[in-house]
């Protein structure tokens, strides 16, 4: 969890206490800067934490592709397989197969029970289409544009 809204929520306080703590205009404009430097320094080294997790992350799928074992580099094969097989139910199988018992002359065929409710979810979650890392990213570059520009 970042503490930047926090962080970023109590820079006015903090600066107006160092109005009455610094009277020195000058000395509390050095006070300002260095607060200011602090707070982008963290945000910083967050950023270059979250970079270096992405890119281990990233080092462990080339392994794990790379392995010889079918149970290390074909899990992610499969469960495209499966997202791929689980669309073609849905969206081909399941509506065409009723019409076409239908028009053969079969009578009382019953609807075929839908895997719509978890198949975005699982495809979502397998292509990494979740939007909640985007939000948040979206969210920390907002608050270090916000504050790259009161300090300049």
């Amino acid at each position: 969890m970042s503490l930047l809204p926090a962080a970023t929520a109590l820079l006015p306080t903090i600066s107006g206490l160092l109005d009455r703590v610094i009277p020195d205009p000058q000395d509390k404009a050095q006070a300002q800067a260095e607060l200011l430097r602090l707070q982008q320094d963290r945000v910083f080294r967050e950023l270059d934490a979250a970079l270096q997790s992405g890119l281990a992350q990233a080092k462990i799928n080339e392994i794990e592709a790379q392995s010889q074992s079918a149970f290390k580099s074909g899990w992610r094969p499969l469960a495209g397989y499966v997202c791929v097989g689980g669309l073609a139910y849905e969206f081909l199988l399941r509506p065409l197969l009723p019409w076409v018992l239908t028009v053969s002359g079969v009578q009382g065929v019953p609807p075929l029970p839908s895997l719509d409710d978890v198949l975005f979810e699982l495809l979502f979650g397998v292509l990494g289409l979740g939007t909640l890392r985007t939000l948040e990213r979206r969210q920390r570059m907002t608050a270090i544009t916000s504050n790259t520009r009161q300090g300049g």
